[in-house]
């Protein structure tokens, strides 16, 4: 009598378990897809900005060509880093 009341009450709190983690993983999910678009745009407006301010001293190549270095310099940066963790 005791053992498929326990069942239940054990399959009910398993259920419970299970919906917690589907939604703790979902609002992680959105956390970092929120926080990856954050970046994309902060980064595209320090571009744009950067640009803007440089090509009104250089040629519009030289501006680009000082934004790719920058950039460039960034993701070597951040590819060192990221190698040092894992090895």
């Amino acid at each position: 009598m005791i053992g498929p009341l326990l069942r239940v009450a054990a399959s009910g709190a398993a259920a419970r378990s299970l919906r917690s983690a589907a939604h703790d993983a979902a609002t992680r999910a959105m956390l970092a897809i929120g926080a990856a678009l954050a970046i994309g745009v902060g980064a595209l407006c320090l571009t744009c900005s950067a640009y803007i301010l440089l090509a009104r001293s250089l040629d519009p190549a030289a501006a680009w060509a000082i934004l790719g270095g920058f950039w460039g310099l960034a993701g070597l940066l951040y590819f060192t880093v990221v190698s040092r963790r894992r090895g």
